[in-house]
C-alpha cells in the first residue's frame, strides 16, 4: 500500500515528486542493520514500476522510451558525421559528476578513440572541475566553442537547478546550433517556478518552451518519476542512478547503431576483494573511511565521498593513513553470469561494464547512507543535518523545521536565519538580504537544521541549544531527547551491517530487471 501511495499525485501534493517523503522508509532511522538494507532495497525497485492509473510516466513507460529512441537517433547522427559537433552532458552536483563519469572517465570516448575515432562527447558541472570532487587535469576550453551542431543534455533531478535552466534557456535562444534534451524527474508542473535571480525566466518557464518544441522534435524532455527518495530529496540515490541509466542507454544505442559491424569493447579491471563492513563503526569512534580503487569505479568512490559532506553533514575527505583512519577498499566480486538469461544478455543494450558500474554506485550508496543512517544522521527518513547550501536546499531546511516542531512558516525561517548567522537577534540587514546570500553565509556553518529545531522545541538561546548538541553529538537522539516521547532507537551493533548480501541484490535485481532497456 505505501509503495503505490507515494506515486499518486494525491500523496504529499504540494510537493514535487523528488522532495516527498518516502512512506518505506519512514523509520529508517529506528531500523536494524538487515531493515536498512531491505528498505533501500524497496526504493530501488521503484524506479522499474510500471505507469499504471493516475501515476506519472516511468522510466519504462512508453513515451519515455520512444523519446530514449529519437535522442539515440541524434547522438548517432553525430557519431556518424562528427564535424564541427559535440554531444555535452551538464549538470549541478551528482549530475554534473556523473556527467564526467560517463563521457571522461567511463566507457564512450574511450571507445571512440579505440575506433580511431574523434571523441564528441563533453561535460559542464556548476561551479567547475573542483566541484566535481577530484582533480581533473583536462585544460578544456569552452566545450561548445566554434560548434556548429550541439546536443545539450541538461540534468536536473528536480527541475529546480538554474544553472541548467540558464543554459537550456541559452540553447533555445540558439535553435539553428543547439538541440536541447532535459533529464529529470518530476512532472513538468512540478518543475521550480521561482526566479532566478538575474533572469527574466523560470526553470518552468524553460520546461514549457521545450514541450513546445518537443512536438516538432527540435527539444526534447525525458522525465519519468522513479519515486520518492529513500531519504528524503537525496537525489544522489534514485535520481543519480536513473540518469546513469538513460544516459547510457542512449550512448550505447547510438554507438550500437553506429557501429554495426565494428563491435565496441569494454575493458574492464576488477578486485576480488569483498567489501567491509566496519563504517558505521569506524563513524561513531570518530574515525575517516578512506574509498579506494582505479579507473571509473573509483570515480564513483570519490562521487559518494563527495556527497556526503553536503548530504549528511560528513567531514573533510582524507587519505592520510593513520591510526584513525579506516582504510576502506571497495571492488566488485566477480559475480557468476548464471543467474543472467542468455537471450535477454545478448538482448542487452548496455555492456555488463556499465551494469556493473551502476551496482557499484547502488552499492555506495547505500553503504554510506547505511553507516549515516545508523550514526544517527538522519531523523525519520529526513535529512536533518544537511548542508543550507542553495536555495533548494534552503526551502527544504525551512520546510522540514516546520514539519518537526509544527511552528508557522515564519517562526521556523526565523530560527533558520539565526543559527545560520549565529545570532540570538536578527538584524534589518539579515532579513532583507536574499536567499542566495543566507546560503553563501551559511556554507560555513555546520548543524544548522539541528540547532535551529533545538531552538524551536525548547524555545532556548542559541548558546544553549550548542551545548545541547555538543552534549549529545548524535543529531537524531538529540532531536528525539526535545521531541519526547519519541521511540528510543533500537541499539543494535553496527557490525551486523554487512554489505555483501546488498551487492548480490544489486547484481541480480540489475542483470534481471535493467535487461528490460532494449530500444
Amino acid at each position: 500500500m505505501a509503495e503505490s501511495a507515494c506515486l499518486s499525485p494525491d500523496y504529499e501534493p504540494s510537493l514535487p515528486v523528488s522532495e516527498k517523503s518516502n512512506p518505506l522508509t519512514r523509520d529508517i532511522d529506528q531500523a536494524s542493520a538487515n531493515c536498512i538494507v531491505r528498505m533501500l532495497q524497496a526504493c530501488d525497485a521503484q524506479m522499474f514500476q510500471e505507469e499504471t492509473g493516475a501515476t506519472y510516466q516511468r522510466l519504462l513507460s512508453k513515451q519515455v522510451v520512444e523519446t530514449l529512441m529519437e535522442v539515440a537517433k541524434k547522438v548517432e547522427r553525430i557519431l556518424k558525421d562528427p564535424r564541427d559537433s559535440v554531444v555535452v552532458l551538464s549538470g549541478c552536483g551528482t549530475s554534473g559528476r556523473l556527467a564526467f563519469l560517463i563521457t571522461v572517465k567511463s566507457t564512450f570516448n574511450r571507445a571512440l578513440r579505440e575506433l580511431n575515432q574523434s571523441s564528441v562527447y563533453s561535460y559542464i558541472i556548476a561551479g567547475g572541475d573542483r566541484y566535481a570532487g577530484f582533480f581533473v587535469t583536462l585544460n578544456k576550453k569552452h566545450v561548445c566553442e566554434g560548434k556548429k551542431r550541439v546536443l545539450f543534455i541538461g540534468i536536473s533531478c528536480g527541475l529546480s537547478a538554474p544553472f541548467v535552466a540558464g543554459q537550456l534557456d541559452l540553447c533555445l535562444q540558439h535553435p539553428e546550433v543547439y538541440t536541447p534534451v532535459l533529464v529529470g524527474f518530476n512532472p513538468t508542473h512540478q518543475a521550480r517556478d521561482e526566479s532566478i535571480p538575474g533572469c527574466t525566466f523560470t526553470f518552468r518557464s524553460v520546461v514549457q518552451r521545450m514541450q513546445e518544441l518537443s512536438k516538432s522534435q527540435k527539444a526534447f524532455l525525458i522525465n519519468p518519476a522513479v519515486g520518492p527518495e529513500a531519504i528524503s530529496g537525496s537525489s544522489r540515490m534514485k535520481g543519480g542512478s536513473a540518469t546513469k541509466i538513460l544516459l547510457e542507454v542512449i550512448l550505447s544505442a547510438a554507438h550500437a547503431a553506429t557501429f554495426t559491424n565494428t563491435p565496441i569493447t569494454y575493458k574492464f579491471d576488477l578486485f576480488g576483494t569483498e567489501l567491509s563492513a566496519t563504517l558505521c563503526f569506524s563513524l561513531q569512534c570518530g574515525r575517516r573511511v578512506c574509498y579506494l580503487g582505479w579507473g571509473s569505479l573509483a570515480t564513483l568512490g570519490l562521487i559518494d565521498a563527495s556527497e556526503c559532506i553536503p548530504t549528511f553533514g560528513a567531514g573533510e575527505r582524507s587519505l592520510i593513513l593513520d591510526d584513525r583512519l579506516l582504510l576502506f577498499v571497495y571492488a566488485l566480486f566477480p559475480f557468476s553470469l548464471d543467474y543472467v538469461n542468455a537471450e535477454k544478455m545478448k538482448k542487452s543494450i548496455l555492456p555488463l561494464s556499465q551494469q556493473w558500474e551502476l551496482s557499484t554506485k547502488l552499492l555506495l550508496n547505500a553503504v554510506s547512507t547505511g553507516a549515516h543512517v545508523l550514526k544517527g544522521k538522519i531523523y525519520q527518513n529526513y535529512m536533518i543535518d544537511v548542508q543550507v547550501t542553495n536555495s533548494k536546499l534552503y526551502c527544504r531546511a525551512a520546510r522540514l523545521l516546520q514539519k518537526m516542531s509544527g511552528c508557522p512558516e515564519s517562526q521556523c525561517e526565523e530560527a533558520l536565519l539565526k543559527t545560520i548567522y549565529r545570532v540570538d537577534k536578527l538584524t534589518a540587514d539579515i532579513t532583507s538580504s536574499d536567499i542566495a546570500t543566507h546560503t553563501r553565509t551559511a556554507r560555513n556553518r555546520t548543524k544548522v537544521v539541528p540547532l535551529a529545531l533545538v531552538c524551536l522545541l525548547t524555545g532556548c538561546s542559541l548558546m544553549e541549544a550548542e551545548t545541547h548538541l555538543e552534549q549529545q553529538p548524535i543529531v537524531r537522539e538529540a532531536v528525539e531527547a526535545c521531541l519526547a516521547p519519541i521511540r528510543k532507537r533500537t541499539q543494535e551493533s553496527p557490525s551486523f551491517f554487512i554489505y555483501f548480501l546488498f551487492s548480490h541484490y544489486v547484481c541480480v535485481f540489475i542483470c534481471s530487471r535493467y535487461m528490460m532497456f532494449t530500444l
